[in-house]
């Protein structure tokens, strides 16, 4: 939890204001896992600190929604590709990669109770 608010603060991603009159902010709260290697040991746990979206109202609290996805026939396709040619693959955890968007909307978020 500590990496994840350092991760937050370190990024910029928000800054503490008072809440203006009229507007409702979002709340937050921690999404718990267990990070594990390739050979299915224990690597870590990871904790995110994720808002609660679902209590906001579409073309009033925003316009649109993104998520870019890769599909899994993408995957495979690439996969394939890579044995065919026997190139290496490698597998790699991205940290706080969320924060490297930019959000152009004003967001007011309540902070988590622990922090």
């Amino acid at each position: 939890m500590q990496q994840e608010i350092q991760a937050l603060e370190s990024n910029g991603t928000w800054e503490v204001v008072p809440l203006p009159s009229g507007k409702v902010p979002i709340g937050c709260k921690w999404v718990y896992k267990v990070k594990y290697r390739s050979d299915g040991t224990m690597e870590r746990y990871k904790a995110r600190l994720v808002a609660k979206g679902y209590n906001q109202r579409a073309d009033i609290d925003f316009q649109d929604t993104f998520s870019p996805v890769a599909k899994h026939v993408t995957v495979r396709s690439v996969l394939a590709v890579a044995t065919m040619f026997s190139w290496p693959l490698f597998q790699m955890d991205v940290y706080n990669a969320f924060l490297q968007g930019d959000l152009h909307e004003e967001v007011f978020y309540a902070p988590s109770k622990w922090f």
